[in-house]
């Protein structure tokens, strides 16, 4: 009898021995994932498009805090930085790294040619050599494009004309030194051309140019303010420029809703928060076991036109009803 206990229990204790290493596999967390964010703007994480980005990773099953980090990095205007981030990103042997605004893109591609790169808003990554095609774009990168091309800002100029159809010379600011700035430069002059309007270029490299460059204008001031993406400079300091704008009664069409939200007269552009949060869902799919090279670059797919009213009236401008009644959004 106390043999065959003996045994039974022998028995018992190595069933639990070889029960064991499964049980201790199955306990064990699943893999942390560290993914690198590099952008221009520092107040991403408490836009709403920044929320939508940690949503679009939740839909994959990927939560900040619990089984992702996101390392984040922000060149705040300053171009040179970007590289600089980009190194640190690839040092820290990220999953994949997300970046937004051309510039980031661009270092991130010198950077690596391995870790998986999602652009946020890339420009026109075919013409610029980033991907060999938007169906097919091999190597480690892959994304969405933002479409901030000349066809678009010859659309804003359009719209910002029949708003204020009284307007006869337009601003420009921008960045000359961008290869997308100076092909939507040359398509406005077209435009401007048929809109039978002149342009006043605002030339801005960085941000300490932009007070100088508004005082410049003081004597010959333009009726209306187009702004460019400049390569996330004017939009990382869309209040400054609002602010600069207002001193001189200059009603503002940009490309980005944010921009309209701080005063801007108006915008037209793709939907900001659906991009961050389509970026997100493909680096869901990356981590997941999808290659880059596989995925198509994706296009936007949606655009808004905002119109800032109590700006309107401020500037003691009525924006006509047609216009009113194509418009996305309109803030009172």
């Amino acid at each position: 009898m106390l043999d065959v206990r003996r045994r039974d229990f022998v028995a018992l204790l190595g069933g639990a021995v070889a029960a064991l290493p499964l049980a201790a596999r199955a306990q064990q967390p699943r893999k942390i994932y560290r993914i690198g964010f590099l952008a221009n703007d520092p107040t991403i994480p408490a836009q709403p498009a920044g929320r939508a980005f940690l949503d679009g990773l939740g839909e994959s099953g990927f939560i900040e805090g619990k089984n992702i980090i996101i390392e984040r990095r922000f060149a705040e205007g300053i171009i040179d930085r970007y590289p600089v981030f980009a190194a640190e990103l690839v040092r820290l042997d990220v999953d994949a790294m997300v970046v937004s605004s051309n510039s980031a893109v661009v270092a991130a591609k010198q950077a690596t040619k391995t870790i998986p790169i999602v652009m946020l808003n890339g420009v026109d990554p075919v013409a610029q050599g980033i991907v060999t095609s938007l169906a097919h774009p091999g190597g480690n990168i892959t994304g969405l494009t933002q479409d901030d091309s000349a066809r678009l800002a010859a659309k804003r100029m359009q719209l910002l004309k029949d708003a204020i159809p009284q307007a006869t010379k337009i601003g420009v600011l921008t960045n000359p030194d961008l290869t997308y700035d100076k092909a939507q430069w040359q398509q406005l002059k077209l435009t401007a051309q048929s809109l039978n309007v002149t342009l006043r270029p605002l030339a801005v490299r960085q941000a300490s140019e932009f007070e100088s460059a508004f005082a410049d204008i003081s004597a010959d001031r333009p009726d209306a303010l187009l702004v460019t993406s400049a390569g996330g400079l004017n939009f990382t300091h869309r209040r400054l420029i609002v602010e600069l704008a207002a001193k001189n009664t200059l009603p503002v069409m940009s490309s980005f809703k944010e921009t309209t939200e701080v005063g801007g007269l108006m915008s037209y552009g793709s939907n900001r928060i659906d991009l961050f949060r389509r970026a997100a869902i493909y680096v869901g799919k990356i981590l997941n076991g999808s290659k880059p090279a596989d995925l198509p670059i994706e296009q936007p797919v949606k655009y808004d036109l905002v119109i800032n009213l109590k700006t309107a009236k401020t500037l003691k401008l009525e924006i006509p009803r047609d216009v009113l009644l194509i418009a996305d959004e309109v803030i009172e």
